[in-house]
């Protein structure tokens, strides 16, 4: 009876995925981050929106460690985050466990270095792999985001913005982690191309069953890849609840004012809404 209780304890603890409780951060006088709170289940996708300034960097800071919470907890499968950790291997797990992909991989990727390397350095830095072992997981990666030997062999500046953005994705799924970040990862890109990404994204938690907090102000992707949305005013989580739901019926006005924002068919810049009159 013992032994079955403690299986299904950690089984359970196993799929709790990310708990986030009453997240508090202040720089001087200013509160960054007031009391934040939600949950993100294995393989969900959830989108943090709100304008800059509102506390979704902070929040996301917090989550892989850059910063310390005031107050509140950070769990993952149970397991705490918030505190500091305690020695390298520690440290090295934290970072196995969330990763993140960034809005400018330029500005992410090593210029110096092929692509290729810096997908395997990873690898070399939190697997046992062998070199030819890394060298065939580095394939395999490059090959699940559309990229082939020509990219593998080529530096940064010889991509696309959307090809180093699959080279982002495939360095942060090397150590196959729990939760991808995507801090407005689509933001830099045209839009044919934020197409291209958000249908490789999807792909990839629909196989690997990664659970996604994908931040933005763009609420015209949020629709596409998100299941949950958490929307942040000055720190503080104003309406949160299924994508449907918080997009097509909002219950916060500042949410609404953040949908009214979202320029429509056939908008100009200084004009009235062609779909809702007189200014």
């Amino acid at each position: 009876m013992t032994t079955t209780t403690s299986t299904t304890t950690t089984t359970d603890a196993a799929r709790q995925g990310l708990v986030v409780e009453g997240l508090r951060k202040t720089f001087g006088g200013h509160t960054a981050v007031d009391g934040v709170s939600f949950e993100l289940a294995p393989g969900a996708s959830l989108a943090l929106v709100g304008e800059s300034g509102s506390g979704k960097t902070t929040t996301v800071r917090m989550l892989v460690g850059l910063e310390r919470p005031d107050s509140g907890t950070v769990r993952l499968d149970g397991r705490d985050r918030s505190a500091r950790a305690r020695g390298r291997a520690e440290r090295l797990a934290r970072a196995r466990e969330i990763q993140m992909v960034f809005q400018d991989p330029y500005l992410s990727l090593d210029p110096r270095i092929t692509v290729r390397a810096c997908v395997e350095e990873g690898l070399r830095l939190h697997t046992d792999l062998d070199a030819a072992a890394r060298r065939a997981r580095v394939a395999e990666l490059l090959d699940q985001v559309g990229l082939g030997e020509r990219e593998a062999a080529a530096l940064p500046r010889r991509l696309s913005g959307g090809q180093r953005q699959r080279v982002a994705i495939a360095r942060a799924l090397a150590v196959e982690p729990r939760v991808l970040v995507l801090d407005e990862a689509v933001a830099a890109l045209d839009v044919s191309i934020q197409a291209q990404i958000l249908a490789l994204l999807a792909a990839i938690r629909r196989d690997a069953g990664i659970g996604y907090l994908f931040v933005t102000h763009d609420l015209a992707v949020v629709r596409h890849i998100a299941d949950e949305v958490l929307v942040l005013k000055s720190g503080q989580v104003v309406e949160q609840g299924p994508a449907a739901r918080v997009l097509d019926a909002p219950e916060h006005p500042y949410t609404r004012l953040l949908l009214d924002s979202v320029p429509r068919r056939g908008w100009v810049p200084g004009a009235a809404r062609p779909d809702r009159g007189p200014a």
